[in-house]
């Protein structure tokens, strides 16, 4: 009984921290999707204090989307912002944003 108990606890542990999003996975998917535009992530993420960064992100990043859904100069991305990849990917890219938000007092080291 103790072996199957520690088993289940096991196993919901694992499956819950898979589930959570994670600074470093945001990290990857800003390197990959939006550094060529804005350049290394200390400057974007730095130019936001957490509090706007968690507005901005708010409901899968829907504000970060029609920022740049609606700006000329972002038209490279309207395809990634327009895809559901960009509201799986949004909750990774909050919480790199939040990590190393103005405020935070981190730095990334993606530049």
């Amino acid at each position: 009984m103790i072996k199957l108990s520690t088993l289940i606890a096991l196993l919901l542990m694992s499956a819950f921290s898979a589930l959570n999003a994670a600074a470093y996975k945001g990290q990857k998917i800003y390197v990959e999707t939006c550094k060529d535009c804005h350049g290394g992530g200390q400057a974007l993420a730095g130019a936001k204090n957490t509090r706007t960064w968690e507005k901005i992100m708010d409901k899968k990043g829907e504000q970060l989307a029609d920022i740049h859904l609606s700006s000329k100069k972002a038209q490279a991305s309207w395809e990634y912002f327009g895809d559901k990849k960009f509201t799986k990917d949004s909750k990774h890219l909050e919480d790199f944003l939040t990590e190393y938000a103005k405020d935070s007092g981190n730095v990334p080291a993606c530049n």
